[in-house]
């Protein structure tokens, strides 16, 4: 007997293992533009760009990966969403660009006051605000009548939708302030620590705030966490946190400048499974199954060629860059 392979589900993990890693390579890089305004000190504000001037670039090819990768095999959904999230998307392109233009002028002007720090800064609060909003507007769902989005132009603007976003922009704070203790020395690491404990406790809440609201938004979402035997599957999902919490709380404690960063990591990724449980098999939530937006399988098999050369090269290269730039960042030094 042969096994036929599903390429639905298996471009459904290459997108989401995509917007994964885009979410834990970008989000701390724009973490420390979300904490910028919290380190007015210049030579602090160099230093902070420094750690980041070898890769920041290259984080953002998995976001170009995943949004291109849906619209090709996911047509229908890309779609539906993206009418449904013009606003938000423009949003985050809007803060990306403002972010990547102020990371490269930042450096040359010679003003005693630097106002592309402004713009860093800005641009880093919007576009990470920007993506939890759109997360919490697919996760609530959309209006879909005739395989088209039938909603309004605000539909995604609701007080779940600003608490995704309000949540992501503290967990990706969080992973900026363990990054700059993992990279940084002294009084600038030291200073990490101290905002890490606050954000991870600022997390911790958003966590559990968004845990216990999406349940509610839809019976789908409660059966799927709580009817039996499916709470057999997903409760070792929330002992994890708990246990990664435990792991994270005694790596500051000891103030092991390595382990904060990776389990903090580790927290997206349990948060990220969640989502998955929550959602799957559905890509565009209570409306559109995957198998329902997929590209014809021929299509799909084509752009699978491709992209089973492409993910271990970006895969290969990131990995060489963060070794090549791997250890601390002293003051003073840099790369620009």
């Amino acid at each position: 007997m042969s096994a036929t392979i599903d390429l639905t589900t298996v471009w459904a993990f290459i997108i989401a293992f995509a917007v994964f890693v885009y979410v834990v390579m970008d989000g701390f890089d724009l973490g420390l533009g979300i904490l910028f305004p919290l380190f007015p000190a210049k030579e602090d504000r160099d230093t902070i760009t420094n750690t980041v001037a070898p890769v920041w670039d290259g984080n953002e090819t998995w976001l170009v990966l995943g949004g291109g990768g849906l619209m090709a095999a996911f047509p229908l959904a890309y779609a539906v969403l993206m009418p449904a999230l013009y606003t938000p998307m423009i949003a985050m392109l809007v803060g990306l660009i403002f972010r990547g233009v102020a990371f490269e002028f930042r450096w040359r002007t010679t003003a005693q006051r630097n106002r592309w720090d402004i713009a860093f800064a800005g641009g880093s609060w919007l576009a990470a605000l920007a993506q939890g909003i759109a997360l919490g507007a697919i996760l609530q769902g959309v209006h879909v009548e005739g395989r088209q989005y039938a909603g309004g132009w605000w539909d995604w603007l609701t007080p779940f939708s600003i608490l995704t976003g309000v949540s992501l922009v503290v967990g990706y704070a969080l992973l900026g302030s363990t990054w700059l203790v993992l990279k940084t020395e002294d009084r600038l690491r030291d200073r990490a620590y101290g905002l890490s404990w606050w954000l991870l406790l600022a997390m911790l809440v958003a966590i559990v705030a968004v845990s216990l609201a999406t349940p509610l938004l839809s019976i789908h979402y409660s059966q799927r966490w709580f009817a039996w035997p499916n709470i057999i599957a997903t409760a070792p999902v929330p002992v994890a946190v708990v246990a990664v919490t435990v792991l994270l709380l005694g790596s500051l404690a000891k103030r092991q400048d390595t382990r904060p960063f990776f389990l903090t990591l580790a927290l997206f990724a349990l948060s990220y499974a969640g989502l998955g449980i929550s959602m799957y098999p559905y890509i565009v939530p209570q409306s559109i199954t995957i198998w329902q937006a997929a590209a014809p399988r021929d299509s799909q098999l084509f752009l699978l060629v491709g992209v089973s050369f492409l993910i271990p090269l970006i895969l290969i290269y990131t990995g060489w860059s963060y070794w090549v730039f791997r250890g601390k960042v002293k003051a003073g030094a840099g790369y620009h």
